[in-house]
């Protein structure tokens, strides 16, 4: 194992906890009150999912690590080059106002400032009837990468899992009931991009389109997402733009996301014939054998440090509750918990290329940013955030989340 160093006295193993430590979630008693900052994030560092965990319409965001604005283009300034050494002496000569005027002259890009990076759309699963629930539940399990969403209506309990799955590269939504022939839903796309949503069967749903143009440069990134719904039992029906499923004891959807993108000056991929590939493999598979080779894939990176700190009954209760009373309450397993979060995020942010397309470090919203104008355009901002998120990955044993070739 790779040295660690931090600040306090810990407990690290690799072989596991001490046998009463809480378990590694996020959990709540109510689903998320906005998508893009209370969901719980998913990833498999090519595709990032918030999941808000509503019973009546749930929402859940898709994003595709390749999926920015604009096009390949250049936004160097030209003059840089040749004014670095007078800025240089400037500096030196403790003239740091002149430097700057000169570095904003000479130095910062005449056009294009960085393109944005930006979400694909959501996937709504409407569930008529499910407004009025009970012994409502939601987590964010970091020792399995897998969200769960359970609740109660007319006495049956209805189970949401959501994955993103590191082995076979899909996200998979498992939706199942206490009794069965009782799921009942809608599926249907949104995305404020530019694109065309159809129906291809009463078990497939498409959405094509493409980013948006910023700042002079056009946007030519080409997406495409796939879903694929699975069920055991009842009825299927399509209309232009949604799926419905009627009576089903499970229901299983297979989504995937692509485009276009291959590398930083090349965007001849054929995002169509990506997007189905994944499904294609993943669809004859049961949720079961997904479930299982996803966290074997997972646990690769998750399992290599952990941290143990102790517990207290504060770890009982809900993790906002802890938040709220961390300042005045014993609670070292949520600093456990925060620690472990941050290595989760880096994993499902952050990992190699695969299958010809380059892997994308993590910028600042990494994966999971939801608006199409978002903070500092999710960028790479490498003054000093680039590095940030990075901080995790040799702490952590992690150092595979650093490579993207």
């Amino acid at each position: 194992m790779r040295p660690f160093f931090c600040l306090f006295p810990v407990s690290l193993s690799v072989v596991g906890f001490s046998r009463n430590k809480p378990p590694l979630k996020l959990w709540y008693n109510q689903p998320a009150e906005k998508t893009g900052e209370n969901a719980l994030p998913i990833g498999n560092g090519r595709l990032g999912v918030m999941v808000n965990g509503n019973v009546a319409r749930r929402t859940i965001q898709l994003n595709e690590h390749t999926a920015w604005s604009g096009s390949p283009n250049r936004n160097d300034n030209p003059d840089a080059l040749a004014a670095l050494p007078q800025i240089r002496q400037l500096i030196f000569a403790n003239k740091q106002k002149a430097a700057e005027r000169l570095a904003n002259k000479a130095i910062i890009s005449r056009k294009s400032h960085g393109q944005l990076c930006q979400p694909v759309g959501s996937l709504h699963l409407a569930f008529e009837g499910h407004a009025m629930d009970t012994d409502y539940y939601r987590e964010l399990g970091m020792e399995q990468a897998v969200a769960k969403t359970t609740y109660t209506v007319d006495g049956v309990t209805y189970t949401r899992d959501a994955l993103a799955s590191f082995a076979d590269r899909v996200v998979v939504v498992q939706l199942t009931s206490s009794k069965p022939g009782r799921l009942f839903f809608t599926a249907s796309f949104s995305t404020p991009q530019r694109a065309v949503i159809t129906t291809t069967s009463p078990r497939e749903l498409t959405l094509a389109g493409s980013t948006s143009d910023h700042e002079g440069v056009k946007g030519m990134v080409k997406f495409n997402r796939f879903a694929r719904i699975k069920t055991q039992g009842g009825q299927h029906s399509a209309n232009d733009s949604t799926l419905t499923g009627k009576g089903a004891n499970t229901a299983t959807i297979y989504v995937s996301i692509a485009t276009n993108f291959n590398r930083y000056k090349d965007l001849g991929g054929d995002e169509q014939a990506r997007a189905r590939a994944f499904p294609d493999i993943a669809y004859p598979k049961s949720y079961a054998a997904i479930l299982a080779s996803h966290i074997r894939a997972y646990q690769r990176y998750s399992n290599r440090v952990k941290l143990d700190l102790g517990t207290t009954s504060a770890a009982r209760l809900f993790t906002d509750e802890r938040l709220k009373n961390f300042r005045n309450t014993g609670d070292p397993a949520l600093v456990t918990l925060y620690y472990q979060y941050g290595c989760y995020l880096l994993i499902a942010s952050s990992q190699p290329g695969h299958d010809g397309v380059a892997g994308q470090p993590a910028n600042l919203q990494g994966i999971w940013s939801h608006p199409m104008k978002p903070p500092w355009n999710s960028k790479y901002t490498i003054n000093i955030n680039a590095q940030m998120n990075y901080w995790p990955a040799e702490k952590t044993a992690s150092p595979s989340c650093t490579s993207h070739s």
